[in-house]
């Protein structure tokens, strides 16, 4: 069984047990979390709901931790002009330990 949420403009596909880790959620560690944009669920029987059988479902979880990602460098240049930039990004991120999936 596995469902497709949606969180932070990124879809993902869950199953429970598993580990995602998504856009910075609000919350502290420990705390449950429910994403309610439920986009389809798969059925035990490999059957695919969507649409609006999907109203009530929804996918719990537990923040597992917040963390920063791995930095990821841009490099700016024009030639001859001796313009040179380097930019660094990290990106927030929430740890999250998926529970059930509630349809």
């Amino acid at each position: 069984m596995y469902a497709v949420i949606e969180t932070g403009g990124k879809q993902y596909r869950v199953m429970p047990g598993q580990t995602i880790e998504v856009d910075t959620l609000s919350g502290d560690v420990g705390a449950d979390v429910q994403f309610d944009r439920v986009l389809a669920i798969s059925n035990d029987s490999n059957e695919l709901v969507l649409g609006e059988a999907l109203k009530s479902a929804r996918v719990t979880g537990k923040i597992a931790a917040h963390g920063r990602g791995d930095k990821v460098l841009v490099f700016k240049f024009k030639r001859k002009k001796q313009y040179k930039r380097t930019i660094g990004h990290r990106q927030n991120y929430t740890r999250v330990t998926v529970g059930e999936i509630l349809t």
